[in-house]
Parts: C-alpha cells; sequence; structure tokens
C-alpha cells in the first residue's frame, strides 16, 4: 500500500522493510494488476446470493407445483 501511495520511494519501502526493491515494486504491479479483481468480488458474491436466493424460489415453486400434481392425479381416479 505504501508503495501504490507514493508518499515513499521503492527504495525507503524496501530498506524500512529489510527487503529488495525489486520485490516491492513487483508486489505494487501485482496489487495494480489485480485490483479490479479484489474490488470485484463483492460484486460477486451478490451475485451468488441472488443466484441462491432464487435457485431457493424455484425448487419451492416445483415442490408446490408437484403436491398440486398428487392431488389432481388422485382427484381424477375418485371421478
Amino acid at each position: 500500500m505504501e508503495a501504490i501511495s507514493g508518499r515513499k520511494t521503492l527504495q525507503e519501502i524496501a530498506a524500512d522493510h529489510a527487503i529488495h526493491p525489486i520485490q516491492v515494486s513487483q508486489w505494487k504491479k501485482q496489487m495494480l494488476e489485480g485490483a479490479s479483481e479484489l474490488l470485484g468480488r463483492g460484486k460477486s458474491s451478490n451475485a451468488k446470493e441472488d443466484v441462491q436466493a432464487k435457485e431457493a424460489e424455484l425448487f419451492q415453486q416445483i415442490g408446490r407445483l408437484q403436491m398440486e400434481l398428487e392431488w389432481l392425479k388422485k382427484k381424477s381416479q375418485l371421478l
């Protein structure tokens, strides 16, 4: 995060954390490339919840329709 904010140079960050400046540079690059994926995760989890809710609703409807079908079959046999 320090590398992205730009308040310190890559060399300063590397010296503070006892790592090589190239490693800081690589992490910064990975973060910038993957930022859209990280920020998009919230949307995908909401989409999953929407799909699961719709699926549950459809399963309930299937159950109701199966019960109605069985009831109609029994009624038609009585007539």
